[in-house]
């Protein structure tokens, strides 16, 4: 039943079906997606480092995941966990601290969920992987899906596709190192960039492309301002005529785990 929910959320665009739960939620409406790649603020709130450091361990620069090393880790990677949990967002928390923190939240978590499971070769065999509450932020229990329709999605900022990870192959790459109040923006903006021009998750051309379809899940996230090829051409290192018929590419759910 709650997958035929879930599925009926997809077609009527998901952030539409899950709450915030009371957090008071920021969303990014003065902060240029190409021009301001800074902090605006200096103030560290929330200390990520701790996940910062096991991603400079198991993380390869391709995003590539050592989960057996994850694993042998558990105890620090489920402490910082036990923290982020701890630290309730509010109203006095910048856009930038909330953001570097939901990021943080939701690849800490889906880490998490894989090592509980592992070996596993997708997260799809895994039961529920996105729709199960799994952990919590202040007194409200969340799933993976609630967080990033409820929250990410909710605060304006289409980048946040690119700097989650849902532990796939075709997925944006994991970063090797955690967002932070002050990196947020420009890791959001590289990792943005290397998405759209790594030739494994897309092919483009200047009148042919096959592309993410990521592309097509969250469409009305990448086409507020503009078509999906308005928001491709902001990053890709190839331009796309405005008619270029939009193919996508199947989704590889494979585990992205180191060999």
């Amino acid at each position: 039943m709650r997958k035929l929910l879930f599925l009926a959320c997809v077609a009527l665009t998901l952030n539409s079906c899950f709450s915030a739960k009371g957090l008071p939620v920021k969303t990014v409406d003065t902060v240029s997606e190409n021009s301001q790649t800074e902090s605006t603020t200096t103030t560290q709130t929330v200390d990520h480092a701790q996940f910062d450091a096991l991603l400079k361990k198991y993380v390869a620069k391709n995003g590539d995941v050592d989960y057996k090393g994850f694993k042998n880790d558990s105890d620090k990677l489920n402490s910082y966990i036990n923290y982020l949990e701890q630290q309730t967002p509010s109203k006095a928390w910048s856009v930038e601290t909330q953001l570097a923190y939901f990021i943080n939240v939701y690849n800490a978590n889906t880490i998490k969920l894989i090592i509980e499971n592992y070996p596993t070769e997708s997260i799809k065999d895994i039961d529920k992987p996105w729709l199960k509450n799994r952990f919590k932020i202040g007194d409200n229990e969340f799933s993976l899906a609630g967080l990033e329709n409820g929250i990410l999605r909710k605060m304006n900022e289409p980048r946040i596709h690119f700097a989650i990870n849902c532990a796939s192959t075709s997925c944006p790459k994991l970063l090797d190192e955690a967002y932070t109040e002050a990196n947020v923006l420009a890791l959001m903006e590289r990792a943005t960039k290397e998405f759209i021009n790594n030739n494994s998750k897309n092919q483009i051309a200047s009148d042919s492309i096959k592309i993410s379809e990521i592309f097509k899940w969250y469409k009305s996230d990448f086409t507020e301002n503009g078509s999906v090829i308005d928001y491709i051409n902001k990053y890709s290192d190839t331009k796309i005529n405005a008619n270029t018929k939009v193919e996508y590419l199947d989704y590889d759910w494979s585990l992205n785990e180191q060999n």
